[in-house]
């Protein structure tokens, strides 16, 4: 049974989540960098990118929170605590990236966190190593996607880059854990539905 306390930090997570009352412990992987020249309308991609990324980031927040609630081995929680420790990097980061780039955060980010951490819950319950599958094929997804849009950006936009290729490196890193803690591979149609309700969230993110 959970506990209350579990459903109070639970839901304190979400709040500052899609709020965006988050805070990154590592400096940021652009800090160093100098903005590079844009004009308008690859400002506007640039951001709308980012924009995407950070919804995505959103979403496994949410994945992660949903999953470590309902877990049952300790040392998974605490695995998927550690990700979506990082995850709260990768969304101050984004967020101070689309900022800067004079876009905005996604409207639609409270019903895909809440969708996120609905199929998060169930994934948690079901089992431990459908649990690590489900986490590890996320990552794997993410990765695929942050590739996809590390070739997309504008080319003097070095900035935003360097921040999709730490999260890039991060995201695997947590595939890794989760595929070596007994992570089971997931059937070939729950990957197709994944793939197919990220198509869904990309496409409508990057406009609104």
């Amino acid at each position: 049974m959970l506990s209350p306390d579990a459903l109070i930090v639970g839901f304190d997570r979400a709040l500052r989540t899609v709020a965006g009352v988050v805070h990154a412990a590592r400096p940021r992987p652009d800090a160093a960098l100098t903005e590079g020249e844009l004009d308008a309308e690859a400002r506007a991609h640039a951001a709308r990118l980012m924009r995407v990324n950070h919804c995505g980031e959103v979403c496994a927040q949410a994945l992660y929170n949903g999953q470590a609630l309902t877990a049952k081995n300790p040392q998974i929680v605490d695995a998927l605590q550690q990700a979506s420790k990082e995850e709260t990097e990768h969304l101050a980061w984004c967020e101070k990236r689309i900022h800067a780039l004079g876009g905005h955060t996604s409207l639609l980010n409270p019903l895909w966190y809440a969708g996120s951490f609905t199929l998060g819950a169930i994934a948690g319950a079901i089992g431990d190593k459908w649990n690590l599958g489900f986490l590890a094929e996320t990552e794997h997804q993410v990765g695929a996607h942050l590739d996809k849009h590390l070739h997309e950006l504008p080319a003097n936009d070095e900035k935003s880059r360097a921040i999709l290729e730490q999260m890039k490196t991060d995201e695997a890193q947590h595939a890794d854990t989760a595929i070596s803690l007994g992570g089971a591979e997931l059937p070939a149609p729950i990957k197709s539905a994944m793939k197919q309700m990220s198509k869904v969230m990309t496409s409508t993110t990057y406009y609104l």
